[in-house]
């Protein structure tokens, strides 16, 4: 195992410590404000709010007599509620003997069962109204393709003769009309790989035909992290001319070239704003979610493709971004949950499910693209923590909820030596899930 090789150098293992601390800090810290605030709107009182844990670095009391503070190790947080034995609500049996009725209703454990359901499921639910607020305020930063064929922007690609340009309007596309993006997309799909294409464009009004470039060019449109592409240093724009010296004109190809490769070397001729040059890369075995369930096994390098030009964007309504940002949140969620279930099954390799060495490697290579591929990786995580938080494990919050369920159901509380006995077991549980997690990071390819 080579430990040196997880990083780059050591400047990469600071941008991806730094990297990983930033994003786990505001998902964690959104997660436990959750708590906090309506904890303090159904009337229980919040002592500590802390992010991080061990030695205290910097701390205030506020107004409300709530301390809130940052802690030495940024590896997760917690509101200590007026009551708790501990950051997992434990409950102090004695300080809460000393306190008065009114005294008692603020704490975690003397509140209705009501009031500390909600402030239990408070902290996944800000998990996921966060991501849905940024993947609808990404929406409505970047814009929505509208449902013309008309050409936004062009990418620079190396084809000699006429291309298409800002502005144009495609009419036809290898002789077949395409009266919007949609027909466009699919006329394009279905033709077979070729150096170029028929097009006919209103361009100004004018109607101009010309031979120009294959609509799905072998264009990496984005890399993905912890990739072979991103291993190798590809980028977004870069163009595949050829792969084991064999020229290729579609990004069709190249996807059936390295699913064919069985996991071996290929060498790959790229053309980057007008340089060419080799990047040798090892494409790696993955489990892709499918659209209608379940999940597909591939060989893939990390490459996503993609047409040939930007359509015209649009800004939507605040409805539509809304409804763009819910659909992303759900989709992450359930698609999380099959891989988790399929892994269980043995359907698919238990070396997707990573531990904090696989997200801080993460982490750093969304930052390394820029603020929008890492703001966009915070709201996944962001979902991903929400959902783990609701898994019906004593310590997390489904665990809590659990035992609020069977308090509503048999009318009190599990006794407090089965509460022990259940917090040891989740811990123990949730260690060990813990060490499997860092051990893939270690071990798995």
């Amino acid at each position: 195992m080579d430990l040196i090789g997880l990083v780059p150098s050591f400047g990469g293992l600071v941008w991806t410590v730094i990297a990983f601390v930033l994003a786990l800090s505001i998902i964690v810290a959104i997660h436990e404000y959750g708590h906090y605030i309506v904890g303090r709107w159904t009337g229980i009182h919040a002592e500590v709010f802390s992010l991080g844990f061990g030695p205290v670095i910097y701390s205030r009391v506020d107004s409300r007599g709530t301390r809130w503070q940052i802690a030495a190790l940024p590896f997760g947080g917690y509101v200590k509620f007026l009551g708790d034995s501990n950051a997992a609500s434990g409950k102090d049996g004695e300080a809460i003997q000393g306190l008065s009725e009114a005294e008692r209703r603020r704490t975690m454990h003397g509140a209705p069962l009501w009031a500390r359901a909600l402030t239990v499921a408070a902290g996944p639910a800000f998990n996921f109204v966060s991501a849905l607020l940024i993947f609808t305020a990404m929406v409505l930063w970047t814009g929505v393709a509208t449902e013309d064929a008309t050409v936004g922007k062009v990418p620079d690609l190396p084809f000699e003769g006429q291309t298409l340009q800002p502005g144009d309007t495609i009419v036809e596309l290898a002789g077949q009309p395409t009266p919007d993006l949609a027909t466009l997309v699919t006329v394009a799909d279905a033709l077979p790989p070729s150096p170029s294409v028929p097009y006919v464009v209103d361009r100004a009004g004018v109607r101009v035909v010309f031979d120009g470039p294959y609509p799905f060019p072998p264009l990496a449109g984005g890399v993905q992290p912890q990739t072979a592409a991103f291993a190798a240093g590809l980028r977004a724009g870069d163009v595949i001319l050829a792969v084991d010296g064999a020229a290729i004109s579609a990004f069709s190809e190249l996807r059936t070239l390295v699913g064919e490769s069985d996991g071996r070397d290929l060498r790959l001729t790229v053309w980057r704003a007008g340089e060419v040059f080799d990047a040798t890369l090892t494409p790696r075995r993955m489990d892709l979610p499918l659209p209608e369930g379940g999940f597909e096994t591939r060989w893939l390098i990390g490459l996503s493709g993609g047409i040939g030009f930007e359509p015209v964007l649009r800004t939507p309504g605040p409805v539509e971004a809304v409804g763009i940002g819910a659909r992303q949140t759900w989709m992450i969620a359930t698609t999380s949950l099959s891989g988790l279930y399929h892994m269980i099954t043995g359907a698919i390799s238990s070396c997707n499910l990573r531990g904090p060495i696989g997200i801080a490697e993460s982490s750093g290579a969304a930052a390394s693209q820029g603020v929008e591929s890492f703001v966009w990786f915070i709201a996944m995580l962001s979902v991903a923590v929400g959902l783990m938080n609701l898994f019906p494990i004593p310590v997390l919050d489904g665990g809590h909820l659990v035992f609020h369920a069977y308090e509503a159901v048999a009318g009190k509380p599990p006794s407090d030596r089965a509460l022990q006995i259940m917090m040891a077991g989740g811990l123990a549980l949730l260690l060990s899930l813990m060490v499997f997690a860092l051990t893939n990071d270690l071990f798995c390819p």
